[in-house]
């Protein structure tokens, strides 16, 4: 019988299409001077002015932060964070992507607690203060920080992404408008599609997984796998934005409250030395890891392969196992996924910040989640095979 296991998420999630038009009505109750954390992308968009509307009819007075970019970083925070508290704003909107919701959680956090980014890293600490209350509006399908207790941001002085988790980085309301993805390009679709899948799989194989998430992963599991492909070739596909986006929730619940594993123990190393977006540098290691991780975790995958397709039941553990990774393989093949190299990282300097990054990795925490839990040097080799990875060369299908 599973042990007593705790499970959060926001106080209220509002999703559906044209859900953002409740912006106002949720702000009210929270206060009369509003700061809105976002980027330029979402000014030009169109989609801050819209807040900042809704806000206005409300009597509600609009500050604005706009420097966050794909990697936010500490000095973001502090600029935000200053901001902020010379407005006296009585709550946060994040707008955009993971990279803002996360920059409006620190601020919420800092302004009401103090102290610096790198004070809330320290495992199992303790915040005496509530944040400012914070309302998150994704505009990706991938991330999940809307409904999470997680905030990444990169420390400029260490080159580290410094992972928060406490449950005062939950937001108070997370509003889920799949009309907000319709502008998102393919390539992004792809990238914040495969991290949405990671956070579902990682949560599900995670040592620390629980009934609750299983449910979240296996279901957010299934609509990428049908969902993710129509979105990327068809961006005006609402069908395939919304299921995305509730993938995306369901992944971002399950693994907030289960953990992510050794994808994501490996990728803030990579994102953090060489600028590589989160969910694309997710989506370069997530085969690789999940080949290395098969042998202690055959039944999970299998599980996550009969849950794709009910005629498997026949076929071994093994062989389902095998299944699920090369359905994965497919799909980030299908959506051309880059290796590193195909990124553009030179591969002297990534062989030199290998020894930084495998020891980043296993100081994040997230690998010691996984159910084959890798050595510093495993981690190294990790790497080095996720460099010049060759889709193609892998794909094996039952059967095949």
């Amino acid at each position: 019988m599973q042990e007593v296991a705790e499970f959060r998420m926001p106080k209220s999630v509002l999703y559906g299409r044209n859900s953002l038009e409740k912006l106002g009505e949720q702000s009210k109750k929270l206060g009369k001077r509003a700061f809105i954390v976002t980027d330029t992308i979402m000014e030009n968009l169109g989609y801050v002015e819209r807040c900042i509307k809704q806000l206005n009819t409300k009597g509600i007075t609009v500050i604005t932060y706009n420097k966050v970019n794909a990697e936010p970083t500490n000095i973001h925070v502090l600029e935000a964070l200053t901001i902020c508290k010379e407005g006296k704003c009585d709550f946060i909107i994040g707008i955009g992507g993971g990279s803002c919701i996360d920059a409006a959680k620190a601020v919420a956090v800092l302004y009401t607690n103090g102290g610096e980014v790198e004070d809330y890293v320290q495992k199992d600490m303790e915040i005496d203060n509530d944040p400012l209350p914070l309302i998150a509006i994704p505009t990706t399908s991938g991330t999940g920080s809307e409904v999470t207790s997680v905030a990444v941001i990169t420390n400029k002085r260490t080159d580290v992404k410094m992972m928060m988790k406490h449950p005062s980085f939950t937001p108070q309301v997370a509003i889920i408008d799949p009309i907000l993805t319709r502008s998102v390009p393919p390539h992004i679709t792809a990238a914040t599609g495969i991290d949405a899948l990671c956070h579902a799989v990682e949560a599900y194989i995670s040592k620390v997984s629980q009934s609750l998430t299983d449910v979240l992963a296996l279901s957010a599991i299934e609509s990428i796998m049908k969902y993710l492909r129509i979105a990327y070739e068809d961006g005006d596909n609402m069908e395939a934005r919304e299921a995305m986006m509730i993938a995306s929730l369901q992944a971002g619940i399950a693994f907030s409250n289960a953990s992510v594993t050794l994808v994501h123990g490996m990728s803030r190393p990579v994102g953090a030395l060489f600028h590589v977006p989160h969910g694309i540098s997710n989506a370069i290691l997530l085969p690789t890891v999940l080949e290395f991780t098969k042998i202690s975790a055959v039944k999970r995958l299998a599980e996550i392969g009969r849950n794709l397709n009910k005629d498997l039941y026949s076929y071994s553990e093994e062989e389902v196992a095998n299944y699920t990774l090369a359905e994965i393989k497919k799909l980030c093949f299908d959506l051309c996924i880059p290796n590193l190299k195909e990124y553009g990282i030179d591969e002297i300097e990534f062989e030199n910040a290998i020894s930084k990054m495998a020891s980043d990795a296993i100081e994040s925490g997230s690998p010691g989640n996984n159910p084959r839990v890798p050595s510093n040097n495993e981690i190294k080799q990790l790497y080095r095979e996720c460099f010049n990875y060759q889709y193609e060369d892998s794909i094996k299908t039952l059967g095949s």
